[in-house]
């Protein structure tokens, strides 16, 4: 019943929140959703970023501080400290009113940026608690000619190099926002900000610090974790679920020693075929679709709404702009965008990341080769035990293997995913006023197919705390992969919209 005539106060908005889903409100609402009751921070942020941000993220790509999985000499060559020291030393030159800044350190962890900053507002006696991680993936191959993983380049508006937008860029934006506030006279309540240098490892040092800490945390009524996608740079973007995942190495051997394989082939089985057999125990080889029943789970039919939704704002054909196929290639086949999407958030998938005992091209002779091993990365549904589901996969796996082959599957790393709790309806509200305010567009809610460990952990611990899930890893930002970028417009207007809803989290009491 409303128009742009005739706009609603700001109580009429909150009442549809509390009455129709956030689908309803992205779709059919047409009030302008932003009121004047909070300052325009976008300027104030822009130069925030433009002046002292940019710069320091630049820095911080220089860094090749990969997380410790990656690198088992992280303690003697010093990268992790090297970064963690560059984003304090930014946070500390900042002039925010009673930030506690402490780089904590256990015995063989990584170390871990905690901050405290006390409320402005005396009568919000509650916590937020902001997180982020600073350790970043292995650089890869395939960077475009002028880019490199640790060299900082900017092409339209984006900043290029490993680690900008997953996720070094977290730390500026919870301190800008909040610095951001107190200058215009915003309330906030206390606020946590936990920056781990594990995140890509699984988060296995996280939990003893969580622990650690436990006392000086509290207990957040409002958790803002900012390591999350997008599914466009035109509005913010809430993440509703998390997919989790099983990684393994699968190691198959047939021989001893490799041998001539003209001598031995039609008698010695490959042992690639024999790991192709194998996978196909798990993984349909012509559709994808993973098999073992242990990593099947129902969709909710609140998420597949939301899917819906988001695919519409989206529109036709959006994978192949998100992802660098090759000219003439096609996403999975699927009967709707929908289920692509519910493929890469609610169901189990199987990707084979690296591989031992194949030569490389130029080393390949004609030898029938004694072993074959695969890593295989299985994202899992978020309401799945990855645990239970690296079992599954074991058993399937390693019982009665081809030609008595010797088969074991190791499972390296099991992480949790995760399904947000219904948003509250001045949580629902004030994300859909600041992303109206600063991109002119409502809030989108999408679930991820990646993991963030973290949130597991944390919606265990604080089972009555609200999530705010956001991100900058948009279409081509390729985290992970290379050529990762960071897009500037859309972090700095991402920050004022985590400022204001900290800013409404603090009022509404």
């Amino acid at each position: 019943s409303t128009s742009l005539d005739n706009p609603p106060p700001f109580s009429a908005c909150f009442l549809c929140c509390t009455t129709h889903s956030s689908t309803f409100i992205a779709l059919y609402c047409t009030a302008p959703l932003a009121r004047a009751t909070m300052t325009d921070l976008l300027p104030a942020i822009s130069k925030e970023w433009d002046a002292t941000v940019v710069k320091s993220l630049e820095r911080y790509i220089e860094i090749p501080n990969v997380s410790p999985i990656f690198d088992s000499t992280w303690q003697e060559n010093g990268l992790l400290d090297q970064a963690c020291d560059h984003l304090m030393a930014w946070v500390k030159a900042q002039t925010v009113a009673s930030l506690k800044l402490e780089k904590v350190v256990l015995p063989g962890r990584t170390p871990l940026i905690f901050m405290e900053v006390s409320a402005t507002n005396v009568s919000c006696p509650e916590t937020v608690l902001l997180y982020g991680h600073y350790d970043k993936q292995p650089p890869f191959e395939g960077w475009e000619e002028g880019l490199e993983p640790y060299k900082p380049v900017h092409r339209d508006g984006k900043l290029y190099g490993r680690g900008g937008a997953d996720d070094g860029y977290s730390i500026f934006t919870a301190v800008t926002a909040i610095r951001a506030l107190q200058a215009s006279g915003q309330p906030h309540a206390r606020c946590v900000i936990i920056v781990e240098g594990c995140e890509e490892s699984g988060s296995f040092d996280l939990p003893f610090y969580v622990d650690h800490l436990k006392a000086r945390i509290g207990t957040p009524s409002l958790i803002v974790c900012l390591d999350s996608g997008a599914g466009d740079y035109e509005r913010m973007w809430i993440t509703t679920s998390l997919r989790g995942i099983c990684v393994g190495e699968l190691h198959v051997q047939i021989l001893t020693e490799g041998v001539h394989s003209g001598n031995a082939s039609g008698v010695v089985p490959d042992s690639f075929r024999i790991a192709r057999h194998l996978l196909s125990r798990i993984e349909d080889p012509v559709t994808g679709e993973v098999l073992l029943p242990e990593l099947k789970s129902t969709i909710p039919e609140s998420r597949r709404k939301q899917t819906e939704a988001a695919a519409e704002v989206l529109g036709e054909g959006s994978w192949q702009k998100v992802f660098p196929f090759v000219e003439g290639a096609t996403p999975v086949q699927a009967p709707t965008p929908v289920d692509l999407a519910l493929n890469r958030t609610w169901r189990a998938e199987l990707s084979i990341t690296g591989a031992a005992g194949l030569p490389t091209l130029e080393k390949a002779g004609n030898v029938l080769r004694p072993s074959t091993s695969l890593k295989l990365s299985m994202r899992c549904p978020p309401n799945v035990d990855p645990k239970a589901a690296g079992q599954a996969m074991k058993v399937a796996l390693e019982t009665d293997p081809p030609y008595g082959a010797k088969v074991a599957f190791d499972v390296q790393k099991a992480g949790a995913g995760w399904q947000a709790p219904e948003l509250s309806p001045w949580l629902e509200a004030a994300s859909a006023e600041a992303s109206q305010k600063y991109f002119g567009k409502p809030a989108a809610y999408t679930g991820e197919g990646g993991s963030i460990p973290f949130m597991g952990m944390l919606g265990e611990k604080f089972p009555e705390a609200q999530f705010l899930i956001v991100g900058v890893l948009g279409p081509s930002s390729n985290a992970h992969g290379p050529n990762e970028f960071l897009h500037i417009p859309m972090a700095k207007k991402l920050t004022c919209c985590v400022a204001d809803v900290l800013a409404t989290h603090a009022k509404r009491q």
